[in-house]
């Protein structure tokens, strides 16, 4: 198996670097991550910090490896500013919003300017799913239907709670700017269901480094019943397409 998990040529669609505290204690340097993509045939990974000195620090040392998210808090007067330096100097390639973390919902008024730049700028809106209140796949998909013409991943497609994983899925085949991004999600099954029912582009792996370990995350997409070309649109070519990589 594990030849097979590194056969796959791979681009991680979500992952961090930096020390995690509290509850889960984890953490993975840029030196660490890298060798950790090495290892496992990641080609690129898409990393967000808060604040997000150290992943501009990163993407301006690694930028044929590290692709920039640019993790702001839309409450924050400075958040469009952020998010425009981060492209037009750093050449981040989308937005990673996490409302658990500061507390609003996706389908607020302060989430309008941000949706509207990452229109302008035609990049991805890349937003955490998973836990209540604040970040539902319901909220992510109200926020779709305002803004139809901005593509939007639900990170973690609806994380831990298999309600929460079927709500990504079917607000997905409602809405088709929403995509989905794997890691963390338990049902390997529902990563086949996903690529079949809502869009052959529209899933794509990621890690979420440093929280899980490659193999895991690796083995469950590899599992879910799709086909060796299908899991090369999962594993690289979607993440690629989107990410105009």
């Amino acid at each position: 198996m594990i030849d097979k998990i590194k056969s796959f040529k791979k681009i991680d669609a979500h992952s961090h670097i930096g020390y995690f505290g509290s509850w889960s204690d984890v953490g993975i340097t840029t030196d660490e991550l890298i060798a950790q993509m090495d290892e496992y045939n990641v080609e690129k990974t898409v990393i967000c910090t808060y604040p997000m000195d150290e992943s501009i620090e990163a993407v301006d040392k690694h930028p044929d490896r590290l692709v920039g998210a640019a993790w702001v808090n839309p409450m924050e007067p400075q958040a469009t500013a952020q998010i425009k330096d981060a492209v037009n100097t750093h050449g981040f390639k989308a937005i990673k919003l996490h409302p658990l973390f500061h507390g609003y919902l996706p389908n607020e008024e302060c989430m309008f300017p941000i949706a509207e730049l990452a229109g302008q700028l035609d990049i991805p809106l890349m937003i955490h799913t998973g836990h209540p209140p604040y970040s539902l796949p319901w909220s992510v998909a109200q926020l779709a239907d305002i803004y139809p013409d901005v593509k939007m991943v639900m990170i973690h497609m609806g994380h831990g709670n298999g309600i929460y994983v079927q709500a990504a899925i079917d607000m997905a085949k409602k809405y088709p700017n929403l995509y989905m991004e794997t890691s963390g999600m338990p049902m390997h099954t529902k990563i086949k269901e996903a690529y079949e029912k809502v869009g052959s582009d529209r899933i794509m792996w990621g890690l979420d480094a440093p929280f899980h370990h490659p193999t895991v995350e690796m083995q469950r997409t590899i599992v879910s019943g799709l086909t060796d070309s299908q899991l090369e649109d999962v594993f690289y070519n979607n993440a690629k397409k989107l990410l105009k990589l």
